[in-house]
């Protein structure tokens, strides 16, 4: 297991490294010392595991690609934001804008995330164990949003085609997001998205779902109000 310790290796080093590495992958690396460093693990587009031991600043595995990036802290702004496929695992809480404009692959924050968790999502799965903060999943296109916790004010606002699934309550929802029927295919979709976060634990049965009531997806001057 190749180990970097940044307390000796600057950071530049240790993802330079991660850029060189085989397109076919397979290896495990252990980041040591990050101390709040930011863009830790950013930018990978290789089958690599990268066990990150302490806590990370802005954007740690950014632009991840393939990778499963595993952050034993807490991460900063924007971790995992822009992903296109792989996992990132963050064992405690995350900063605001957790998994922006992320395309694909799986999120799992296993504490609390912070203000516009999934905003701007594109495909990605993100599943927070705690609670979510404000404006969480706003203007989230695709993907699914699945939060065991409580989420803060305007949740869902002005969301696209995403689906948001709720286990707590919400101060309050946003503009053009409602509460849907949760039917045997969410509750199966929420059932395999939870166990593969490592949540089986939670009941499907206990959530609520959320989305797109459609009403500002053209412009209407009986809505100028909530544009």
């Amino acid at each position: 297991m190749p180990t970097i310790d940044l307390a000796t290796t600057p950071l530049r080093e240790l993802n330079a490294a991660l850029h060189r590495l085989a397109p076919d992958g397979g290896e495990v690396w252990r980041v040591l010392n990050p101390r709040g460093q930011h863009a830790v693990a950013a930018g990978i587009d290789t089958p690599v595991t990268v066990e990150v031991d302490g806590h990370v600043g802005y954007y740690c595995a950014g632009m991840n690609k393939r990778a499963t990036v595993r952050v034993h802290g807490n991460a900063g702004t924007g971790v995992a934001e822009n992903m296109m496929s792989g996992s990132v695992i963050v064992d405690g809480n995350a900063s605001q804008s957790a998994g922006a404009s992320a395309h694909g692959g799986l999120l799992v924050v296993r504490g609390d995330a912070s203000a516009r968790c999934g905003i701007s999502m594109k495909g990605v799965d993100i599943v927070v164990r705690g609670s979510v903060g404000h404006l969480s999943g706003f203007m989230a296109q695709t993907g699914r949003l699945v939060v065991c916790g409580d989420a803060g004010e305007a949740l869902g606002d002005s969301i696209y085609e995403a689906r948001i699934y709720l286990r707590g309550e919400a101060a309050c929802l946003g503009a053009d997001c409602i509460e849907k029927e949760l039917r045997d295919e969410h509750r199966a979709e929420l059932a395999e998205l939870l166990e593969r976060a490592g949540f089986a634990d939670a009941d499907p049965g206990e959530f609520r779902r959320y989305g797109s009531a459609r009403e500002l997806y053209n412009f209407k001057i009986d809505n100028v109000g909530s544009y």
